[in-house]
């Protein structure tokens, strides 16, 4: 029931923003084209408001069946639905924000200017009515594009971590860093073997996953693990668990963690759960910790205090899925030379603003994407490649991160 009480408030929500939109557009239509606003615009507008709620109409339906029946009602995998439906739906939902990110400042100096302005009302009503139409026009064509872009893209971080006395073993090892894969009806094989492909290209020593091979449904489990398998390392593949590796199933965690757990390792790959991995170059050793804190487990304080402590490698490591501050503590305390996660991936849609990057994500938490210095310790967030919730990103293109070591 609270799912369903939720969504009321996100729809009634969408709805107070598409009314402040709508107003706006209307505002620059009527100055620029009067014959279209009076004969053709609100026609257009009818059509753009229905085609806009028919997916929040059928996430009301398939939760209100939930409520009822208790069983999951799945919306069919379809490309006419996601080209009819719910593509055009939030690449709508981003304009909008995007747009009235933009509006809510002219409205604040519209408010000024009735203030303390009286004369040139009239002139400042025709400029604000000009910024609008170019602010929508200018998002119309920009917004379509980097979608597009973002969903075929792929960006190669090159990052050269020193470390004094590094041992000259580990000299020029390097490690590719990657995350948040997640298999589905979107990220398909097509565009997982894109990706996995620029990964291979780079010759790494050592891959490092930072979990989530999976979005959700059982379904794709062997379809990441196959093209997770294709991947080629000289010392080995690792993952930690993500929190969708425990979706496959929703009601039985335990089973869809075991089943991604199992695909793996058949396809070569070790997704480990708290503990540590040591690999062994020559004589020099580097020391994975690996732990599992997800929306599902949470890890005990003394068993994190108990693996970050223990691990004593030439070169060490923690990897996990979400970058939570008590692990981050953790990991600094017991001097760790990286920390790696992914979870965010990187904001997925960051609106386009000023000075300051407004996604979602940043009510979660503060570190999106990108590098982050405690100390000595390096913590990188990979942007991954896959999509939550929405399915495409806006503005934060999915990323591969190269790390090659070198001697300070």
């Amino acid at each position: 029931m609270w799912i369903i009480i939720r969504l009321l408030i996100g729809i009634v929500v969408l709805l107070i923003v598409e009314y402040y939109f709508i107003r706006h557009v209307n505002l620059a239509i009527k100055l620029f084209s009067p014959t279209f606003y009076e004969k053709r615009f609100h026609l257009v507008r009818k059509i753009f408001l229905v085609w806009m709620n028919l997916y929040p109409l059928a996430l009301i339906f398939i939760f209100t069946y939930f409520a009822i029946t208790g069983s999951y009602l799945s919306a069919p995998e379809n490309k006419i639905i996601d080209y009819l439906l719910i593509y055009p739906f939030w690449t709508f939902f981003v304009l909008i924000i995007q747009c009235c990110l933009f509006f809510i400042p002219l409205d604040l100096i519209k408010i000024f200017s009735h203030l303390f302005i009286k004369k040139t009302r009239v002139h400042l009503l025709k400029i604000r009515s000009t910024l609008l139409f170019l602010i929508i026009g200018f998002f119309i064509f920009y917004i379509p594009i980097r979608i597009i872009y973002d969903y075929n893209s792929v960006s190669v971080r090159k990052i050269e971590y020193q470390k004094e006395n590094l041992p000259r073993q580990l000299e020029n090892f390097k490690v590719v860093f990657i995350s948040d894969i997640q298999a589905d009806h979107y990220t398909d094989e097509r565009r997982l073997t894109s990706y996995l492909n620029k990964v291979n290209s780079l010759n790494p020593d050592l891959i490092l996953i930072a979990g989530d091979l999976i979005t959700t449904g059982p379904n794709y489990i062997e379809l990441s693990a196959q093209e997770v398998g294709k991947l080629k390392s000289k010392y080995g593949i690792y993952s930690c668990v993500g929190d969708h590796d425990n979706w496959a199933y929703r009601n039985d965690y335990a089973r869809s963690l075991s089943e991604v757990k199992s695909a793996l390792n058949y396809h070569g790959v070790q997704m480990i759960d708290n503990d540590i991995k040591k690999v062994n170059v020559d004589s020099a050793e580097i020391a994975i910790t690996i732990i599992t804190n997800t929306y599902v487990e949470t890890i005990a304080e003394n068993i994190l205090d108990s693996l970050s402590l223990n691990n004593n490698g030439s070169f060490k490591i923690f990897l996990t899925h979400q970058p939570q501050e008590f692990l981050i503590g953790a990991a600094q305390k017991n001097e760790f030379d990286l920390f790696l996660a992914g979870h965010t991936h990187g904001g997925q849609i960051t609106f386009v603003f000023p000075f300051i990057q407004l996604t979602p994500t940043m009510f979660e938490t503060s570190y999106i994407r990108g590098d982050f210095w405690f100390d000595r310790m390096l913590m990188i967030i990979n942007r991954g490649l896959g999509m939550s919730l929405a399915p495409l990103r806006y503005n934060s293109t999915p990323e591969i991160t190269l790390i090659t070591l070198k001697n300070k």
